[in-house]
């Protein structure tokens, strides 16, 4: 990650680190919780580079985007990045167990791994890792906090703005 650029965008859910090359975003992170993230020395701020992300953001937030346009560049590996392209076919509004997210990526018997490559994702909100809850339906791990999760599911669910 030493050749990144990084821009903050201060969100209705906090600050939320972005970094990237112009070959996509690779990393979003919360300023806080468990996954907080800060920039590497070796970064560049470049602003510019992702004025699409954080208007795309911002449609979301306000409730008028369910589907992000981005060129992605998570990095990981391939069960990972498996795990990852499969929590992008999740619909808006919509929730799966770590149960069913493990069957549809052919690998049933792997549930602990896919959620531990799900708590791994380095692009969430935008590959929607919110939206894996367990079994039983109750709210799991989530970078951002279990209330940001709330929150974010709130939104698609109910279409309620956070702007």
């Amino acid at each position: 990650m030493n050749n990144y650029s990084y821009s903050w965008y201060e969100s209705p859910v906090g600050s939320l680190l972005l970094a990237g090359s112009c070959d996509g975003l690779a990393y979003v992170s919360f300023s806080s919780g468990r996954h907080a993230g800060s920039v590497d020395p070796n970064w560049t701020e470049e602003p510019s580079l992702f004025a699409d992300t954080i208007q795309q953001l911002r449609e979301y937030f306000a409730g008028e985007r369910k589907i992000f346009s981005l060129s992605l560049e998570p990095r990981g590996t391939e069960f990972q990045r498996a795990v990852w392209s499969e929590l992008q076919r999740i619909p808006y509004g919509e929730t799966i167990s770590y149960t069913q997210l493990a069957a549809r990526i052919g690998r049933p018997k792997a549930v602990r791994a896919v959620g531990a490559a799900n708590g791994a994702n380095p692009i969430p909100i935008i590959i929607p890792c919110h939206r894996v809850i367990g079994n039983d339906g109750t709210l799991t791990g989530f970078g951002g906090g279990l209330p940001l999760k709330k929150r974010l599911l709130e939104l698609e669910s109910r279409q309620l703005p956070l702007l």
